[in-house]
């Protein structure tokens, strides 16, 4: 742990660099992304494969294939590379030492959420069938503070994300599939009505994300929460249906929700210059034939990153040092970037510092 605690100096130790501190935040979770795809770009074992890039593949190729993999790298998420990177801090690349990994054993989606929000790795939490999660978490922690009570918001595509922040408990916001807002205002009513006009294709516990976004849009634009989640599930689902094409679709659309959430949060006073913006995964999943699963009989599905940009987070890029975080540590640097810090009666991690010296 002590090498460990050596090597992640990277986000929350910023006061030297700016005194500026978020008063906001935006989270966006990409169930099941590679951090190869965003590191590299499109994988050229998996696109120029008929088994796995379907339909129009000529197409597919087209758009986010290129030799150079910091070109393919950006044709698949432009949001991520021109904006977060130059504003803000990326890490996770592999190739550069530079490593993110889930400290749970399991390597899944309800263990790896319940580690990135209560900051703590419960060996007993090893389904995704497990009931309301008894660990505190950080998102009702900041709810609990002064003028953050019921401004701390979740939007999520997978209706497990309810019991794993345990609203039933917390009394939380928590919206997931099939669930409209209340007493909804014009722009919320139609996304209400749009997300039951989408197509059923994930089963009866998830929706599609464009569903999810426009729900969180259009809440946003309305209440101006002050801590808003946004849960984003078609990655994970199109990567177990071995459909890459639309797994890639799928990583470049949330991109582009990354940056509309964005230029929103600029332009409107609440928010400009006093919201940051983080972005990870729950886990990673698994290469060559094995991309379609993740969990601990599948290699290289422990392995993440993380991404962050606004008020007290230091412009580094992406980071190229070698270097280690836990997925335990996310909790804690949420509620660090605010301003708080986060005490439950189990333990958590201490936060990932960013103080600008894996420059």
């Amino acid at each position: 742990m002590k090498k460990a605690l050596l090597l992640i100096c990277t986000i929350v130790c910023l006061r030297g660099q700016s005194q500026a501190q978020a008063k906001n935040m935006v989270i966006f979770l990409m169930d099941g992304y590679r951090w190869r795809e965003l590191f590299q770009g499109a994988d050229s074992l998996l696109i120029f494969n008929k088994r796995y890039t379907r339909g129009d593949s000529a197409w597919t190729v087209t758009k986010y294939w290129d030799q150079d993999p910091t070109v393919r790298r950006r044709k698949l998420m432009p949001f991520v590379w021109g904006t977060i990177v130059q504003h803000g801090q990326l890490l996770g690349n592999r190739d550069l030492g530079n490593k993110v990994n889930v400290q749970n054993k399991f390597w899944f989606s309800y263990p790896g959420r319940s580690e990135s929000f209560t900051g703590y790795y419960d060996s007993a939490v090893n389904s995704n069938e497990y009931p309301d999660n008894p660990n505190i978490n950080v998102m009702e922690f900041i709810d609990q503070q002064p003028g953050f009570h019921g401004k701390v918001v979740t939007f999520a595509s997978w209706d497990a994300v309810a019991r794993i922040l345990n609203r039933d408990r917390n009394g939380m916001l928590v919206n997931i599939y099939g669930e409209d807002i209340q007493n909804a205002t014009p722009q919320e009513q139609e996304a209400n009505i749009a997300q039951h006009l989408m197509p059923d294709i994930f089963g009866k516990d998830e929706r599609l994300d464009a569903g999810t976004y426009l729900l969180a849009k259009a809440y946003l634009l309305a209440h101006h929460p002050r801590v808003l989640y946004i849960d984003l599930g078609d990655t994970d689902d199109f990567g177990h249906a071995g459909e890459y094409g639309n797994y890639l679709d799928a990583a470049h659309h949330a991109d582009a929700m990354m940056a509309e959430i964005w230029a929103i949060l600029q332009a409107d006073p609440f928010y400009k210059d006093q919201t940051d913006l983080v972005v990870f995964p729950d886990h990673g999943r698994g290469t060559g034939p094995g991309w379609t699963s993740h969990g601990a009989h599948f290699p290289h599905s422990d392995e993440t990153y993380f991404m962050a940009m606004g008020p007290g987070i230091a412009a580094i890029g992406e980071v190229k040092t070698a270097g280690q975080i836990l997925q335990a540590q996310y909790a804690q640097t949420i509620a660090a970037l605010l301003g708080f810090h986060f005490t439950a009666p189990h333990p958590v991690a201490e936060p990932i510092q960013m103080n600008g010296m894996n420059k």
